[in-house]
Parts: C-alpha cells; sequence; structure tokens
C-alpha cells in the first residue's frame, strides 16, 4: 500500500516512519524544503534526537504529489492549518483519510472530523477516520509498547485505520464515537496546561490529581453536550491521554504550562518549545464552544485567561479554590 503523508512535524514523522516499518511506501509533504532535502537525505529529524528516515520514506513539498500518490491519505498538520489544506484537494477526492491530529478549531467550534466532513462532502464521511491516544512520538519511534484508539463514522473505515497502524508495539482499539474520540484528544491538551502550571507552581501531586479529576469532569460534561459517549472520555482517547500528557515535561502542552508557571510569557514559551502547543489554540475554541452551550468549564476558562489575558498563575489558583463547593458528580 501507498500512504500520502501530510505533516512531518514530530508526530507525523514518527507515524510515517512506523508505516514504513511495516512494509508500506510513504511519501510525506511538508511546506519546509530543507527539512524535506534533509530527511531525503537520511538525516535525523530535528525535534526526535537520532531517528532518521526509513528506506521506504521520501519527502515533499509538492501537496499535489502526495494526494496523487497515496492510496490513504494520513494527516498530521495543526488544527489551525487543517482546513487551508483540505480546501487544496482535489473536488473529486475519494480516498480514506486519516486523522490524527488532536484539536477545536477556533471560530466554528468544529473537531477535525467535523471541519473534514465540511469541506470535503457527506460523500467523504464514510472515508473519515481518526487515530488518537496516549502517544510520544519518541517512545512509539522506539517501539515501546502503546496503544490507542481508530474512530470512524463507518464501521469498515474504522477497522481498515486500525488494521493499518497496528503493529506489534502499537495496539489501536477501534472505537464508534469519532467526534467523542476528537473530544478527548483536543481538551486533555487544555488539562495539561494546567497540570504543567500546577507542578510550576510546586503545588504538589495531591493538586495535581485533584486537577486532573476535575479537567476529566470538564471534558465529559462537553463531550455528553454534543452527543458523544461518557465511556469514550473515560477510556484511552480522553482519560488515558490525559494521564500521560498531564504527567510529563515530554508533553509540549504540560512544558508549555510548567514554563508559565515560572514566570515565561506564553508567547516566549512557544518559542522555547519550538513546537506548535496545540492546547493553547483549543482553550480558544473550547471555551467558545462551552459558552456557546452553556456549559461552564473553570479549568479551561483560567488557562485561557492565563494565556490570552495575562492572568497571573497564583491568582488562577485562588480563584478555582473560592468557587462554590458543589456535590460531585461525575
Amino acid at each position: 500500500m501507498r500512504i500520502g503523508f501530510l505533516g512531518t512535524g514530530a508526530w507525523g514523522f514518527c507515524l510515517a516512519l512506523l508505516l514504513a516499518r511495516k512494509g508500506y511506501k510513504v511519501l510525506s509533504w511538508t511546506r519546509d524544503k530543507n527539512l524535506c532535502q534533509n530527511l531525503n537525505d537520511f538525516h535525523e529529524h530535528p525535534n526526535l534526537s537520532g531517528i532518521i528516515p526509513n528506506e521506504n520514506m521520501r519527502f515533499t513539498s509538492s501537496l499535489e504529489e502526495v494526494l496523487s500518490f497515496g492510496e490513504v491519505i494520513v494527516e498530521s498538520v495543526t488544527t489551525k492549518g487543517l482546513r487551508s489544506v483540505l480546501n487544496q484537494f482535489p473536488k473529486d477526492f475519494d480516498k480514506l483519510i486519516i486523522l490524527t491530529s488532536k484539536g477545536i478549531e477556533q471560530g466554528s467550534g468544529l473537531t477535525l472530523p467535523e471541519v473534514t466532513l465540511e469541506i470535503l462532502g457527506e460523500k467523504a464521511r464514510d472515508k473519515i477516520a481518526l487515530l488518537s491516544g496516549p502517544s510520544f512520538a519518541n517512545e512509539v519511534c522506539r517501539n515501546l509498547p502503546t496503544s490507542v484508539v481508530s474512530s470512524a463514522f463507518d464501521p469498515e473505515t474504522m477497522k481498515k485505520a486500525s488494521e493499518i497502524f497496528t503493529t506489534d508495539t502499537f495496539r489501536v482499539y477501534p472505537n464508534d464515537d469519532p467526534i467523542g474520540v476528537s473530544y478527548g484528544g483536543a481538551l486533555k491538551n487544555i488539562i495539561a496546561i494546567a497540570a504543567g502550571i500546577s507542578d510550576g507552581l510546586n503545588l504538589g501531586y495531591s493538586s495535581k490529581a485533584a486537577l486532573i479529576t476535575r479537567g476529566l469532569h470538564e471534558m465529559r460534561k462537553l463531550a455528553l453536550a454534543r452527543g458523544c459517549k461518557a465511556e469514550t472520555i473515560n477510556g484511552l482517547s480522553g482519560l488515558g491521554d490525559v494521564v500521560l500528557t498531564a504527567s510529563s515535561l515530554i508533553s509540549r502542552n504540560f512544558k508549555f504550562g510548567h514554563l508559565i508557571a515560572q514566570g515565561v510569557d506564553p508567547e516566549e514559551a512557544r518559542k522555547q518549545i519550538g513546537m506548535v502547543v496545540e492546547g493553547a489554540y483549543t482553550a480558544k475554541s473550547a471555551l467558545e464552544l462551552a459558552r456557546s452551550l452553556g456549559i461552564d468549564m473553570p479549568i479551561a476558562e483560567i488557562v485561557y485567561r492565563i494565556i490570552y489575558e495575562k492572568m497571573k498563575p497564583h491568582e488562577a489558583v485562588k480563584s478555582l479554590m473560592v468557587r462554590t463547593i458543589k456535590e460531585e458528580h461525575l
């Protein structure tokens, strides 16, 4: 099988490498011509120390070439950039597309499968799948055991996506709730930022445990309001991803929050990380969506205010602790 891959960031490169190791021929697209040349010359990926391309991988800066090459298209661009990329697809595009980015689009409040469906049309519904779950690129590249989920509107598409990515060390569980899976992957980044702030302020393990638990509650409230399943958020694409990204500086979202807690300006924190911090983007779109649905998401709101309104982290903690206590409902 030939795979056309969109995006060569750390996660995109990692998944392309996984597929190439399975024996698929993979052509990956990047706008960065220098990166394209370096990877074609079998140099290591700039964000993955010691990891070099497989012989089944090639790289191009031509989007048209990738779309015509791949029997299946895999997406790993940013949430912000997805719409502009999809708008360049040919009108007669009818291939399976597997989404691996995690976010909610600002303005529209759409998850990435919904954005894809809006642009490609209803005819594409049975060709849209996604892959999500707790997974660090460097660990997947090193073949460490990892479990994620695949999801789609169509059962056969869901099964095919799972089969494409499953290996001896990368286990893919099918899940029939694609929008719920999308919310889990997007919203966990906000909680990871909050957890990074908590650790950066040295608030202790008890504080972070409460933060993650209440954050999961917020994720579940928003997902349920959109008709998704609670068990999806309680699974790998929700709870699993929160546990991973809210506990380690390997997570760029956690690291972003950690830097802010230490007094680094959000823009400077982004520069220091050197990669897209999806949680910062999603904090705004998730809060917009929650307000439109009449849902209270205090942790997401605090993260938003710290990033976009320059609220001091210590003040944010105080504002959460003085909220009226209500009976716990999960």
